[in-house]
């Protein structure tokens, strides 16, 4: 891809955010959100909403920020296969260059969560800086040899799941009350669907995976089977969280999970019989509508894998949400 000889400021400035990959930021913040909920104990003051924007920052534009720019200065050569439009590849960005922008996110991500362990304090300020602070070591080992959790799916998945599932919710859920039992459960259920989701991504890559050794589950087991996977987990979530609902009194929430779940296995049952087109109502929608937002990919399997993640991600948003909130008035009610 030619690039210009020297570019200005602002295209500079557009490269060092591409390479944070602002489109993922948003994937903490159910988690967040949920998290917060979950307290019951947020006052809608000033004070607690900056410090909500604050853990956003933390876990979104700063940790998240880090994992996608650190990933891509140890992934330079795979990226020149499978993605050579990011900001280094492309010659956008140097390597130092990227070098730079991953170490001043990452200490930025550090001071923040010191931020939270000193204004908060106690057990509730030390869950938040160790929850940061795991999750950017993940993030970096992930990544950078030797260990490069990523050439194996079965390190690397988890890695994600702790990253953008449970360390967030927890750390939402501190921010504002001793951590919950209700909320331990929630992050769990946080966690897999991470994990079952990464597990589909990894489609787009697969090519590029291949050549470079990595073992990831399409390389291993074919498209079909990692569908077939990574439904059984999204399933079983739903599943969980429906008895937690019903366990927990909430009658009602627990309906609409099981509505989720049976209105998911109707999508699945589609993309099993056609992985490379299935859910093809969607299409439309997806590309033109979420397009920008999620992606595209000339890998058939992954396309048909984003339009699934809208459908899915907006059923268990709603529910996760519900269920946290349901909780959070238990506590509010002091229940």
């Amino acid at each position: 891809m030619p690039v210009p000889a020297k570019l200005g400021l602002v295209d500079k400035i557009r490269a060092h955010l591409e390479l944070l990959d602002p489109v993922t930021w948003i994937s903490v913040s159910p988690c967040l959100a949920a998290g917060v909920m979950s307290s019951g104990a947020m006052k809608g003051t000033l004070h607690d909403y900056l410090l909500l924007l604050a853990i956003f920052l933390m876990f979104g534009p700063l940790g998240t920020g880090f994992s996608q720019s650190v990933n891509d200065c140890f992934d330079l050569e795979l990226d020149r296969v499978n993605e050579p439009s990011r900001p280094i590849p492309s010659g956008r960005l140097s390597e130092k260059e990227g070098l730079w922008n991953s170490i001043i996110v990452l200490l930025l991500a550090i001071g923040t969560g010191v931020f939270f362990c000193l204004h908060i304090g106690g057990v509730r300020g030390m869950v938040i800086l160790i929850s940061i602070l795991v999750a950017l070591f993940v993030a970096y080992i992930y990544s950078a040899p030797p260990l490069k959790l990523k050439k194996n799916i079965f390190a690397s998945a988890p890695a994600v799941g702790f990253s953008y599932g449970l360390a967030p919710f927890l750390s939402a859920n501190a921010l504002f009350a001793d951590i919950r039992p209700e909320a331990i459960w929630l992050a769990s259920l946080n966690f897999f669907m991470a994990v079952a989701l990464i597990i589909l991504n990894d489609f787009k890559s697969a090519e590029g995976d291949k050549e470079g050794g990595l073992k990831s589950l399409t390389v291993m087991i074919g498209a079909r089977n990692t569908f077939l996977v990574s439904f059984m987990i999204i399933d079983t979530v739903f599943a969980v969280l429906a008895y937690l609902s019903f366990s927990w009194g909430f009658t009602i929430p627990a309906v609409f999970v099981l509505i989720g779940l049976v209105l998911n296995m109707a999508l699945q049952v589609q993309l099993l019989r056609d992985p490379k087109g299935g859910i093809s109502f969607m299409k439309g929608a997806v590309e033109d509508g979420f397009g920008n937002a999620i992606g595209k990919s000339d890998v058939q399997e992954h396309n048909t894998f984003l339009r699934f993640q809208v459908a899915n991600n907006f059923l268990f948003l709603i529910n996760n949400l519900l269920v946290a909130g349901m909780v959070g008035m238990k506590y509010i009610q002091g229940l």
